[in-house]
């Protein structure tokens, strides 16, 4: 259960969660303010406390979450490996990062890791699982085909959604990469 509500409040994130709550959510306890009519489209701090069952929490402390890893490009495809790291000082029960490609990965079906779901034409989101302060997270490895052969893609990572704790320091949390078809891995 607390995945799906780590999975509902990441897609409150992006607005696409309504009042009926997360799709798939029926029966996990889940459930729209009183204000909020079925089918409506809720966002902000309404959308958060839709799927959090009403409650209006807060940052439960604070921490530093951390991406680091590298991408390479090579006839098409972008291999991204990266690892979630909690500065600390407070744990993070869950978090979800999000990838963006300035060129869409292919239209047909490919497989994305567990934990990993695509929310639009260039984003992919994966959860990173909990981390306890000063912990690394495992590693999360993504390898797709994108649409035609790009001699550059921009990539973004960024934090979507971090577990209710307060970061302030988001300099290591978000990145732009700049990946040329070389087969070279750049590092960030």
């Amino acid at each position: 259960m607390r995945g799906l509500a780590m999975w509902g409040t990441a897609l409150a994130a992006l607005g696409v969660v309504t009042a009926a709550g997360p799709a798939g959510a029926a029966g996990t306890g889940l459930s729209a303010e009183p204000e909020a009519r079925a089918g409506q489209v809720v966002r902000g701090e309404q959308a958060e406390r839709a799927v959090q069952g009403g409650r209006s929490e807060r940052a439960a402390g604070e921490a530093d979450l951390a991406y680091h890893g590298s991408a390479e490009l090579r006839r098409g495809r972008i291999r991204v490996e990266l690892t979630p790291r909690n500065h600390g000082p407070s744990a993070v029960p869950e978090a979800a990062v999000r990838l963006r490609w300035s060129v869409p990965p292919a239209q047909d079906a490919q497989r994305l890791p567990d934990g990993c779901v695509r929310t639009g034409e260039r984003d992919v989101v994966c959860r990173t699982g909990a981390l306890a302060a000063g912990e690394v997270g495992e590693r999360i490895t993504l390898d797709l085909r994108l649409r035609g052969r790009p001699a550059e893609v921009r990539l973004e990572i960024g934090t979507l959604w971090g577990g209710g704790v307060a970061d302030h320091n988001r300099a290591n949390d978000r990145h732009e990469v700049l990946v040329l078809d070389t087969g070279d891995a750049y590092s960030f």
